[in-house]
């Protein structure tokens, strides 16, 4: 049946269910020209009468996909006759056969690609990684391996036998599944790595320009990430202070450096048994050496600096904000118990305390919130030791006790409660038949410092001219660096290290990065759009776009396949306006 003349051209035909599924011209003009886009449309018979909506979309059918192959759902390829006329009016399709196949990933896949594209990065690698005789170029390798991670984070294996299949990846990049091997990706990985140093710099360029960022206040920490397996011939595999509570295992240790907003500027990677202070000059140097020296703030914790550093920092006219130990707020008793105090929040108060010499400004915070988790945690401490003492004490009047090995029970016992171990004075003295006997008080001087200073938090700045409130601020800014941390172990695994040689755990580091500037991004067109800090929300809702082929079996015994982006619900929809970005209406891609 043909519909009237006042609608677009249509051929209908009514399946079992007398519903009626049609294949309908969508007319558009674009460049001057008239394209046709083709959309397969159901009418349903309703209460309210017949209503018509869009099952798929299959966009423009040119000649070549007209005449071209058609896969059919067991794989094979057979020629597709021409199914339109020059001007094209309809096209039978036999409704009861019609079949959705190949469900795969496509949101996060594409919004991935997409945040690539934007940070300029398809053009940097096809630049810069040598094509070779390399059937698939290494610009597009880098795009599986840093977008695998961002959707699906997993070794090298995963992605070839499972999560590049299952994606829309080889619809997005034109590289069929079985050209993505454990290998050719551990090939990759070597490509990447020489060009870690001009990379970060075409990143620092890129984001500032899309975002309009400065680098004038950098921050700056560090973690680890441990091995699974030994990584003898890694020298920098080692064990150290773990903060993954893994001490079994060997780890590096990554410094990171980000902005004020948590955008990424660089990293290196040190010795697993590398003491966080060590690497704060070496870090310092390379930043300046990469990117020259200018008037920027370096803003770090506590365990970075000592009095040399603090020396080293202020040559050159570096400036800086940075933690001081908690056993520096004992030179601050009086200003602590001096009035003065600002209130900046609720619950947080700070004052400044200038030093000696002028040349710099000490701020001293002091919070609720901290105190009364401090507190909690010395009376917990406080509760083990003694009771534990008591255990002792009752142990040695039971049965005669060595000396030594009481000595040594009571120094595990204090060690492994440090935070209220200063809190008890112990003796150990000797019996007549030459056992032990303990005796223990408890040190009120120490309670009451305690009491004083728990809460509270010492800064030290040699920026002028900048309130308390102002300093603390960009203190607490430092929590970027902590979120990036955090990001890399959760949502992109940089942990465990599956990787033995050096060059390929630094290129899994690497990989690890990009994915997470893909990651900050993303986070940052979310605030333009007033979708606030929530990058992971988003990327999961729009993870749910998926990519399907809908097979239309045709009246003369010929299947057309379509590849379809799920239609968006309107959460989605209203999110990729936000973001400004549209979904295709054809899938562009390489052509290997």
């Amino acid at each position: 049946m043909l519909c009237s003349e006042d609608l677009p051209p249509c051929k209908i035909v009514w399946d079992v269910h007398n519903e009626v599924m049609y294949l309908r011209p969508i007319y558009r003009n674009k460049d001057g020209k008239r394209h046709a886009y083709w959309a397969l449309m159901e009418s349903v018979r309703t209460e309210r009468g017949p209503r018509s909506h869009v099952v798929a979309y299959l966009g423009a059918l040119p000649d070549s996909e007209r005449r071209g192959v058609a896969d059919t759902a067991e794989g094979r390829h057979s020629l597709q006759q021409d199914l339109f006329e020059e001007e094209p009016s309809w096209v039978e399709v036999d409704t009861s056969r019609v079949r959705v196949e190949r469900l795969r990933t496509f949101g996060g896949p594409w919004l991935g690609r997409e945040l690539w594209r934007q940070l300029g990065l398809d053009a940097f690698f096809a630049e810069t990684l040598p094509s070779g005789r390399e059937e698939i170029p290494w610009s597009v390798m880098a795009q599986v391996l840093v977008l695998s991670r961002l959707c699906d984070p997993s070794s090298e294996l995963h992605i070839a036998e499972h999560f590049y299949e299952r994606s829309a990846l080889a619809d997005l990049l034109g590289v069929p599944a079985d050209k993505i091997n454990e290998d050719r990706l551990y090939r990759a990985l070597d490509q990447l790595l020489p060009h870690k140093e001009a990379l970060e710099r075409h990143l620092k360029e890129r984001l500032g320009m899309l975002f309009d960022l400065d680098y004038d206040l950098l921050l700056y920490d560090v973690t680890s990430t441990y091995f699974e397996g030994q990584a003898t011939d890694n020298p920098l595999a080692q064990r150290g202070y773990s903060r993954d509570g893994r001490p079994d295992c060997k780890q590096v240790c990554i410094g990171l450096v980000v902005s004020r907003n948590g955008m990424p500027l660089g990293y290196e990677l040190f010795a697993g048994n590398r003491h966080d202070s060590t690497t704060m000059e070496e870090i310092v140097e390379t930043m300046e050496r990469r990117y020259g020296r200018s008037n920027r703030i370096w803003v770090m914790d506590r365990g970075m600096v000592s009095e040399e550093h603090i020396e080293f920092l202020q040559q050159n006219g570096r400036r800086y904000l940075v933690g001081t130990p908690k056993s520096a707020l004992r030179k601050f008793e009086c200003e602590l118990l001096s009035q003065g105090w600002e209130s900046v929040r609720d619950g947080l108060e700070v004052k400044t305390c200038p030093s000696p010499d002028g040349q710099e400004t000490f701020i001293l915070c002091r919070s609720a919130d901290r105190r009364e988790k401090e507190k909690a945690m010395h009376d917990r401490f406080a509760k083990r030791i003694r009771e534990g003492l008591e255990k002792i004490v009752n142990s040695c009047t039971r049965k005669r006790q060595e000396p030594l090995l009481v000595a040594q029970r009571v120094g595990r016992l204090k060690g492994a409660n440090s935070r209220a171990a200063g809190l008890f004075h112990v003796t150990i003295g000797t019996r007549a038949d030459g056992g032990a006997t303990v005796t223990w008080r408890e040190v009120e001087d120490w309670r009451a410092w305690s009491e004083l200073s728990e809460g509270c938090y010492l800064l030290r700045s040699n920026i002028a001219n900048w309130s308390a409130d102002d300093l603390w601020r960009t203190y607490i800014q430092l929590t970027e660096a902590e979120t990036a941390f955090r990001i890399h172990k959760t949502d992109l695994r940089i942990r465990p290290i599956w990787h033995q040689k050096q060059d390929r755990v630094q290129a899994h580091i690497l990989v690890c990065f990009l994915a997470y500037v893909l990651w900050k991004t993303l986070a940052q067109l979310c605030r333009q759009a007033g979708l606030g800090d929530e990058p992971r929300k988003v990327f999961a809702e729009l993870q749910q776009i998926g990519l399907v082929d809908v097979v239309l079996p045709t009246n003369t015994g010929v299947d057309i396949r379509k590849r379809c982006v799920t239609q968006p619900d309107e959460h989605q929809i209203i999110l990729l306006q936000l973001l400004g970005l549209q979904l295709p209406q054809k899938l562009e891609t390489h052509k290997m």
